[in-house]
């Protein structure tokens, strides 16, 4: 009995096996055709099936040869989407805004419009890198949601907007902190840093690290008057004063409120 279940298993095997090498013989035959139609069909029932990667490198032969027919948009189209789906976010990109370029109102310029964007957003680096392609990300979406404002796709692209907004100002956070932490060392980095925190919430008035960014204002303008000369010191905890009292009123229950009352009564022992 186990000699016919081991058997049976190894029939299996070489089945499959048979199937699959002659789905690579005909691959392989059809790649090296001349018939650029069939190459069309047969990379239309790829993508259908989610084989991006046979789909693709039929759609790249037949692309030259499509431009001027019907087949060309579509062509396109799925040549874009193939790569997006393998995970080459930059050549799908390039692929889907060559293709809206070129039929501004083709049949999937919506959804190419989207997909582009959605392409941008996945390739973002971390807030720590140079953050050149969130910045066109940002962009490509907020054409998307100009062109198409009742999109079904809408709610996504604003939640992509949001995500992107927010490493953009984990980036200036960061570069805030920095100049926080160099203190006046080789000049006023606390102005730096108030300067920097401040165009975030200009930039983004409803991040997440809103409070966050204001207490570092707070803490930058306490430790400038402290580190000042004498007589600019006066004005200087006049200003950590207001600034306190304004990051009370929007935080009153704030974790940091502790460490700003604090700041708060040495900045009014040193005005006495």
């Amino acid at each position: 009995m186990i000699n016919c279940v081991d058997r049976m298993k190894k029939l299996a095997i070489l089945l499959l096996t048979g199937v699959l090498l002659a789905g690579c013989t005909q691959f392989a035959k059809v790649q090296k055709s001349g018939d650029y139609d069939y190459k069309y069909e047969l990379a239309k029932v790829y993508f259908m099936e989610g084989k991006y990667s046979q789909a693709s490198s039929l759609l790249e032969d037949v692309l030259a040869f499509m431009k001027g027919t019907i087949y060309a948009e579509e062509s396109l189209y799925m040549l874009s989407m193939c790569y997006y789906h393998m995970g080459d976010y930059v050549t799908a990109s390039h692929y889907l805004s060559t293709y809206y370029n070129t039929y501004p109102s083709g049949v999937y310029n919506e959804v190419a419009r989207f997909y582009s964007a959605k392409a941008l957003y996945l390739d973002t680096p971390d807030p720590r890198l140079d953050q050149s392609s969130t910045i066109r990300a940002v962009s490509e979406i907020q054409v998307f949601m100009e062109y198409y404002p009742y999109s079904e796709y809408k709610r996504k692209a604003q939640d992509m907007l949001y995500e992107l907004h927010d490493r953009l100002v984990e980036k200036e956070y960061r570069s805030a902190q920095l100049y926080y932490d160099l203190g006046n060392y080789m000049g006023n980095n606390y102005l730096a840093c108030v300067i920097t925190a401040q165009n975030a919430l200009n930039d983004y008035p409803y991040t997440k690290l809103r409070e966050e960014l204001s207490f570092l204002i707070l803490k930058a303008r306490y430790g400038m008057a402290k580190e000042s000369v004498q007589d600019k010191q006066l004005d200087r905890y006049r200003d950590t004063i207001d600034e306190y009292y304004a990051f009370k009123n929007e935080f009153p229950e704030s974790k940091y409120l502790k460490e700003a009352e604090k700041m708060y009564r040495e900045s009014q022992k040193a005005i006495k």
